[in-house]
């Protein structure tokens, strides 16, 4: 039965198994700023809310309140909008329209999707956008004769995500014959020739979910045990910084918010994956976009037209994808403090240049011990462990489609590989992860995060070195329409994969109960170097097979090219305008004051910011005249200031007159174009 609670235009959809407790529904109207229950089981008009397929995180936390509150019963709460029309505005990842509101609201019909035996790979890598290369689809037909049968379409599915571009770098890993030569190195190697050459503090790189470097001794305080009650203690600790930095370009130019929550997540995880787990402590963020044309007056904009973009304008990817990274930051508690914003157009000898792909990255830095900053070695009989949410019809087929121009498949594609965020699941993950990584002796064997693939690139890395089997039955699955396909791909609700011998799993298990970190035990290290997801009371198994055809060695990726040069004309400039172009300069978005990035975000998130970034009044030595003088090699400004109060303009020492910034600037430009 679902209780409708109103407040203004939002409704409160309550979805109860066992009848709501009269004297409990004053609780509810008072949790829901005093919304009112309405007595009505179908309620008219149009409504914008969540699918019915998937629980929101929201829906998640309320649920968990109401327990905590002493509410029993409930499965699922969702809020819902009232709109004029259904020709209103809404994000069409996360939400629909609803025609009336009743008891059906949460009903699903659907019957999850068969097992299918793939008669023609190539055309199915067409159909579903997989990315494969006609080496990878012979690869795979060699595959299903040496099986001796067809494979099936969570085997070539997953074939594609652990293969594809973004998880195996076969470009960087590839042959480049440039001008009919073959180069000696990949790039790959030249990246890693630095570090061979000059080790220096590396403890790890490129062999991990982050880099390691040496780090100092540092005093640990943490609770003698981990799974009770207990003192704490401190413990001196030799440790490692983590080091991460990941591009997440695809899924921000597609779903902005989504696809740089999502970026600064899975690079949060990735530093919880290090070794035998680690800690983050703090983020960065970079934002490469085209011009966004905020304003008509700008000259440089002009230049180029706009192109029709596919999903989002470079200045909702501006606003979007900041406010999701500093989301996924404030809620999961680690401070974003620094980043950059780069925008750029330029059309020249019949070719326009710009971001055509958005670029985010996003990075951090954190911290391990040095004694785990290693992953073990699986054995026989471990268990594996999932942690983190429900699977939904989240981020199918990211790993790929990530891997090729955006538009190059059809939007239902595309939009179906974008993650959603829920941080506040990661966080609990993480608490109980750190827990382990702060116990006297780490019981941890390896930890990889899901992200790209889902299961199927965490679990799978988890099993490389042994063999593994996973039971399907096992997996915690939110949305019943899902098929094993689905079940075993998608990327969504911030998961951790983890290998622990079977008495420590029970522990980590306790540990996940108090944290409420959800907590699933899924499978088994075999060591018959076979991978295998098997349904165990159906006993169909979607993915079956020797570890070796599944990472696959097809031929490696050959890409060749020719030199071109272009040349470009040198810029002009009018000595007569140069306070102009000083005042376009300043206007540029890597130029301009950046407060629309650094304050909306905590950037002290936790409390362990030792000085907060851009606080604080200018303070400049003064001379005996209380002003600072900007004199170097002739440049005539002097900085009014008085006391500690910021420096407000340059006076113009000849005139006296107050000069303004970009007068100011432009005085010094010139000094240093004359000398």
């Amino acid at each position: 039965m679902i209780l409708f609670f109103r407040k203004d235009k939002t409704v409160y959809a309550v979805h109860q198994q066992t009848g709501i407790n009269r004297n409990d529904v004053p609780k509810l109207e008072w949790l829901f700023g005093d919304a009112r229950q309405m007595s009505e089981s179908n309620i008219a008009g149009f409504f914008v809310g969540p699918r019915r397929e998937m629980i929101t995180p929201w829906s998640t936390n309320a649920v968990e309140i109401t327990q905590n509150m002493g509410i029993e019963g409930i499965v699922r709460i969702e809020e819902f909008t009232e709109v004029a029309g259904n020709d209103a505005l809404y994000d069409h990842m996360l939400q629909r329209l609803y025609t009336n509101l009743n008891q059906d609201l949460f009903t699903i019909v659907k019957q999850p999707d068969p097992i299918i035996e793939i008669e023609d790979i190539a055309d199915y890598n067409k159909k579903e956008g997989l990315a494969l290369s006609p080496e990878e689809i012979e690869y795979l037909n060699e595959v299903s004769i040496k099986l001796g049968r067809k494979l099936t379409d969570s085997e070539v599915f997953g074939f594609s995500q652990v293969n594809s571009e973004h998880c195996r770098h076969k470009i960087f890993n590839g042959t480049f014959v440039i001008d009919g030569e073959e180069k000696p190195e990949t790039l790959f190697q030249m990246i890693k020739k630095t570090s061979n050459a000059h080790h220096g503090r590396i403890v790890s790189a490129y062999s991990d979910n982050v880099a390691f470097i040496e780090g100092p001794v540092a005093e640990q305080f943490a609770p003698a045990t981990q799974d009770k009650p207990d003192y704490f203690e401190t413990r001196d600790i030799e440790t490692v910084i983590s080091l991460k930095a990941e591009t997440h370009n695809f899924p921000t130019t597609v779903e902005p918010f989504n696809g740089a929550a999502t970026g600064s997540g899975g690079e949060i995880r990735d530093r919880m994956a290090g070794g035998k787990g680690s800690m983050p402590i703090a983020g960065t963020a970079v934002y490469m976009t085209s011009y966004p044309r905020t304003a008509n007056d700008r000259m440089w904009e002009t230049e180029n037209e706009p192109r029709p973009w596919l999903y989002q304008t470079p200045e909702e990817i501006l606003i979007k994808a900041s406010n999701g990274a500093s989301d996924f930051g404030n809620k999961f508690g680690q401070p974003l403090i620094c980043g950059s914003v780069l925008t750029f157009e330029h059309t020249e000898n019949n070719k326009q240049y710009g971001y055509d792909k958005v670029i985010m990255q996003a990075g951090g830095i954190g911290y391990g011990r040095r004694s785990d900053s290693l992953k073990g070695h699986p054995q026989p009989g471990d268990n594996v462990i999932v942690m983190g949410g429900d699977n939904y019809r989240i981020g199918m087929g990211g790993g790929a489609v990530s891997s090729v121009a955006t538009g190059e498949y059809h939007s239902g594609i595309e939009l179906n590989a974008i993650q959603r965020s829920n941080p506040e699941m990661q966080k609990r993950v993480y608490n109980a992860i750190r827990a382990m990584a702060e116990s006297a002796e780490n019981p941890i064997v390896s930890v990889h995060d899901h992200g790209a693939g889902g299961h199927l690139n965490s679990l799978s890395e988890l099993v490389e070195e042994q063999g593994g089997s996973i039971d399907l039955g096992k997996l915690p699955v939110g949305d019943p329409t899902l098929s094993f396909k689905e079940i075993v791909g998608n990327e969504s609700q911030e998961r951790m994969g983890l290998v622990l011998k079977a008495a420590d799993a029970e522990t980590l298990q306790r540990v996940a109960e108090r944290e409420r970190a959800p907590f699933y035990n899924v499978g088994k290290i075999t060591g018959d170097m076979n991978f295998s997801f098997v349904h165990s009371k159906s006993g169909k198994a979607p993915i079956n097979m020797p570890l070796e055809y599944f990472f696959g060695k097809p031929p490696r990726t050959v890409m060749a090219d020719s030199t071109t040069e272009s040349r470009f004309q040198q810029p002009e400039y009018d000595k007569s305008n140069l306070l102009q172009y000083i005042e376009h300069v300043l206007q540029l978005e890597a130029v301009a004051c950046k407060e629309w990035l650094t304050n909306k975000v905590d950037r002290s998130v936790t409390g362990r910011i030792a000085h907060q970034q851009t606080a604080g009044p200018l303070q400049l030595p003064l001379n005996n005249l209380g002003v600072v003088a900007l004199d170097f090699q002739g440049v005539k400004g002097i900085a009014t200031s008085i006391g500690h109060a910021p420096v407000s303009g340059l006076i113009d020492p000849v005139a006296g007159s107050v000069l303004s910034v970009t007068e100011a600037i432009t005085n010094v430009v010139w000094a240093t174009i004359e000398q």
